[in-house]
């Protein structure tokens, strides 16, 4: 009765009809109206932006159009880039992009350095040759935060509609196979529900559990984006479990290093070997 009892209170708060739909495009590039190309995209599946809708955007198409590719001729690599290219087997003027995106280096693997960036770890610090023209790589957006502030405001003066904003990346997770999705701006909804003193199916109160919520959509928009050359730039989403609101940020999300369970157990194993 009890697990009823929830799923009938879930259905209520959140709904159960969640949709994401692909939005295909043709090649977007630099300067382009990437807002009118979504727009375009939606009319294209028959569908119009609702009220509480949230298109989520690849971190490449904003990149793209704010200018963010660099075309490696016009990298000069360092000499510290040049050893990290020969122990990671990466080229030195892409190195050189991650050194100067990264915020600390911390290691890496054959093809992959592990940076923080933005209070985030992320491989190569955002920097990628994946769907950027040839002998160029894509930067994460300058502030996508505020790009997903911007993008929504746009929205609602271009559409009139309290469209939600989500930048999606890809990222990996410890010990696991492969890419998934992970927000890197969010803007109209809540990126985070805290479930912290709700009841388990058992009645048991939840102590430290916290929902990322804007993380998984961007997983399942991950999904129907891609990674190769589907055309895939963005993903409508209706019909999400999320809370809707006027303000919101990414930072909500973040923690210290010392809260973090990878990190502090890293650097605490770091001092005990030295």
């Amino acid at each position: 009765m009890l697990q009823t009892l929830k799923c009938r209170l879930c259905e209520t708060k959140y709904g159960l009809n969640m949709r994401v739909l692909a939005l295909k495009t043709s090649l977007i590039k630099p300067n382009d109206d990437l807002l009118g190309a979504l727009i375009r995209a939606v009319e294209r599946q028959r569908l119009k932006l609702s009220d509480r809708d949230i298109l989520a955007i690849s971190s490449k198409v904003v990149a793209s159009v704010d200018g963010r590719i660099v075309k490696m001729k016009t990298v000069s690599a360092s000499r510290r880039a040049k050893e990290l290219a020969r122990k990671h087997l990466l080229e030195p003027e892409f190195v050189e992009l991650v050194l100067r995106e990264a915020d600390e280096i911390y290691g890496g693997v054959e093809k992959a350095i592990l940076a923080l960036k933005d209070n985030a770890l992320a491989i190569n610090a955002g920097v990628d040759h994946k769907n950027a023209p040839a002998d160029c790589a894509a930067l994460w957006p300058l502030d996508p935060q505020r790009r997903a502030e911007s993008l929504q405001e746009e929205i609602k003066r271009r559409a009139g509609r309290d469209v939600g904003v989500l930048i999606v990346d890809s990222s990996v997770a410890p010990l696991r196979m492969g890419t998934r999705g992970v927000a890197l701006g969010v803007a109209g909804f809540k990126p985070m529900y805290d479930c912290r003193g709700e009841r388990d199916l058992f009645g048991k109160p939840l102590l430290i559990t916290r929902h990322a919520v804007a993380d998984d959509l961007a997983s399942a928009a991950h999904l129907m984006i891609g990674q190769a050359g589907e055309s895939t730039p963005a993903v409508l989403i209706r019909g999400a479990p999320v809370t809707f609101v006027g303000s919101t940020s990414i930072d909500e999300m973040k923690i210290s290093p010392d809260e973090c369970v990878y990190m502090k157990t890293f650097r605490m194993s770091t001092r005990g070997t030295k």
